[in-house]
């Protein structure tokens, strides 16, 4: 059932009888292994920066002679890289009448118990679930925005959009097309129907979301449409100029998986090999365990246990742990140096990073607020890497 806004009664948050089983996933891998909403780094400000410093290249032609004067004098420079601290904000509100009235219950009359019986932290303990979740979203897929005014608010920048230097995508990429209503023109487009493609700026539609999976429909000369499920109908984006890249259908190999690690390696990455982890999303681990499985000779001990699953695998770089993370875009694969990754917290004067407190009483209900500030702390972002348009199961 969907949530509700607004304050919670009797009426609108009804009690059942019997084991409650949470339907949605709770977990937050990335932000559990960093520290999660109680670990990390303490800021002083809404922005917060980091340092960086690099060598010269080595000189194998370096060498003085004998009695040389002091060479020219060389200093190496230093850089600086910053994010913000973005605003997490829940209220929660139940009636008095709600708080008291657990032996109410709405489903049908039969034995048992509602295991509910303190409906006010209840309902925190899960805006704190999903305020763990929007951070781990964030975290990996958050677009950076520092606005001038209150007008906006502040968004950290997330893994994805932080590396820049070793990226590769499989994908083929289609920039600047116009979009009008429900359909997006390119000339001579080598789209078609059913190819699975990923925004990359989606201009003023608020339709579209990058990151996401849509197909191609309608296909046309010079024009094609794009929807939420293969051959489904068609979103309507309005008008916008878009830019996408198609997936590849070609499933991944190991070469194309060692060419990200050696790309990382190559610019000074993977620099600690117990924290070099692999990121994934559902799609992305079937497609690894697939090529690590290929002409391999993977034996297990026990004979009644069967199939692959990899948790580690062992290339000519490092030993990679592999994260599992249903928040990982579909066609996404990210190497992350794990002891570079930090949240930061603004700490509240008297009262902390992520914290609880009553709100003002409006009438016969309590009112309680969920309220932190936090952001991404990444580190060199050439100790990162990610892989993009690789195909997807589904």
């Amino acid at each position: 059932m969907p949530g509700i806004v607004g304050q919670g009664t009797t009426f609108n948050l009804p009690n059942y009888v019997g084991e409650l089983f949470g339907v949605s996933p709770e977990d937050t891998p990335l932000l559990s292994s960093i520290g999660g909403l109680t670990g990390g780094k303490e800021a002083t400000s809404t922005t917060f920066e980091w340092q960086g410093y690099d060598l010269r290249d080595p000189d194998e032609n370096r060498q003085r002679v004998e009695g040389a004067p002091a060479q020219p004098s060389e200093n190496r420079v230093r850089f600086n890289v910053d994010n913000v601290v973005e605003i997490h904000q829940e209220t929660v509100e139940v009636s008095y009448t709600k708080q008291a009235a657990v032996g109410n219950h709405n489903g049908a009359n039969i034995a048992g118990t509602n295991p509910v019986t303190a409906e006010l932290p209840w309902q925190v303990e899960q805006a704190l679930k999903q305020v763990a979740r929007d951070v781990e979203a964030s975290f990996i897929r958050g677009v950076y925005a520092k606005p001038g005014d209150n007008t906006a608010p502040r968004k950290t920048r997330g893994l994805l959009q932080a590396i820049q230097t070793n990226v590769i995508n499989l994908g083929e990429a289609h920039t600047g097309l116009s979009a009008a209503t429900d359909t997006i023109t390119e000339a001579s487009t080598t789209l078609s129907n059913d190819d699975k493609v990923i925004f990359t700026d989606v201009g003023g539609s608020t339709a579209i979301q990058p990151n996401r999976v849509y197909f191609v429909v309608s296909k046309a000369s010079g024009t094609f449409k794009v929807a939420p499920a293969k051959g489904g109908t068609a979103i309507t984006i309005g008008s916008a100029t878009v830019s996408l890249y198609k997936l590849s259908a070609t499933a991944p190999t190991k070469a194309n998986y060692d060419d990200l690690f050696q790309t990382v390696f190559d610019n000074g990455g993977i620099a600690e090999g117990e924290t070099a982890t692999i990121v994934v999303g559902s799609s992305q681990k079937r497609n690894i365990s697939n090529a690590y499985a290929a002409n391999q000779n993977n034996l297990v001990a026990d004979r009644n246990v069967g199939g692959v699953n990899f948790q580690t695998i062992e290339t000519d770089f490092a030993r990679f742990n592999i994260m599992l993370d249903r928040w990982m875009p579909a066609d996404a694969l990210a190497v992350v140096s794990l002891e570079q990754l930090n949240p930061v917290f603004l700490n509240i004067p008297g009262k902390g990073h992520f914290f609880e407190e009553d709100l003002a009483k409006v009438g016969a209900s309590d009112r309680k607020q969920l309220y932190g500030e936090i952001g991404l702390e990444y580190g060199n972002e050439k100790a990162h890497g990610l892989l993009r348009g690789l195909p997807t199961t589904r």
